[in-house]
């Protein structure tokens, strides 16, 4: 199934610009009393480029301004694990991050995986509850994959735990569609 309008894969051209979109997003977490996430370094290059080789990396596209957002994912566990979402300030409130949710829930699902999972901050609104709000929930951690484990544990080793965090899934059986 083709991308909705405005979003396609990230472009080779395009890293250094998802890296700038990553920085703009993560202004907020300043404040919010999180000044390290905010100045906490975007995903390098290489990295960035790594999803994209895999055709796991999308953006939205502004008209004219070029992306203004992006998703990066990779299965893991039968499931398709949003790794990053950042929407630039410039383009919040506007149904952008939703409808790379939603892109990735159709590539999930067409893939043949049973749901999206991600980690997120439990107490920041636009992480844990916007993601209740499209049918996301709080795993309890005996409910954690192995590679869900993996994940919470990398994320440890960066000190992301200094603020409570949480996995979330969404089975692929409900859809923005069916609400």
């Amino acid at each position: 199934m083709p991308p909705p309008p405005g979003i396609r894969p990230l472009a080779p051209g395009e890293l250094t610009a998802a890296q700038e979109i990553e920085r703009a997003a993560g202004q907020a977490f300043a404040d919010v009393g999180m000044p390290e996430i905010a100045a906490d370094d975007p995903l390098p290059v290489g990295e960035l480029d790594r999803y994209r080789r895999a055709g796991l990396a999308w953006v939205v596209v502004d008209a004219g301004s070029g992306p203004v957002a992006y998703l990066l994912a990779e299965p893991v566990d039968g499931a398709l694990h949003v790794e990053q979402v950042s929407v630039h300030p410039a383009a919040a409130g506007r149904g952008v991050g939703r409808a790379l949710l939603e892109h990735a829930a159709t590539h999930a699902a067409s893939a043949g995986l049973a749901a999206l999972t991600l980690t997120t901050f439990e107490d920041v609104p636009w992480n844990a509850p916007y993601y209740r709000r499209y049918g996301f929930r709080v795993l309890d951690e005996r409910d954690w994959t192995p590679g869900l484990r993996a994940i919470r544990e990398r994320e440890a080793a960066h000190g992301l735990d200094r603020w409570p965090r949480v996995c979330m899934r969404r089975d692929l059986t409900w859809t923005a569609v069916s609400r």
